[in-house]
């Protein structure tokens, strides 16, 4: 099975810091796109930080200058730096993955449990 593993989530002040990771394990030929996701209460899920094994990455305007994506492509890992938090930040952020298992697959999504981030004001 190919699982997702997020940590770094939690409860901080607005203007802290937090550091998010996320981990695939399994069975993994390739990792096309590995990004965060973020969902408010009663909010549509969106895009918040996204990478290619390539090191390309985009980001929400939201959130530009303050978040940094990051990654490992020997450990199948991302990372999320978050600085100068708001309390407009609160969500649950989630990992997604867009990999094959093995060659002839195709890709396939697949997500973390989602980890949450409460920044307080």
């Amino acid at each position: 099975q190919v699982q997702l593993v997020e940590s770094g989530g939690g409860l901080v002040q607005a203007g802290g810091s937090l550091r998010l990771s996320c981990a695939a394990s399994g069975s993994i030929f390739r990792v096309n796109v590995m990004d965060w996701y973020r969902q408010a209460p009663g909010k549509q899920r969106e895009l918040v930080a996204g990478s290619t094994s390539s090191g390309s990455t985009k980001y929400a305007e939201s959130v530009k200058g303050r978040f940094t994506i990051s990654r490992d492509n020997a450990k199948n890992t991302i990372y999320l730096q978050m600085n100068y938090l708001k309390p407009e930040d609160t969500a649950v952020y989630y990992c997604h993955a867009d990999l094959k298992r093995t060659w002839f697959e195709t890709m396939t999504d697949y997500w973390g449990q989602g980890t949450q981030v409460t920044v307080s004001s």
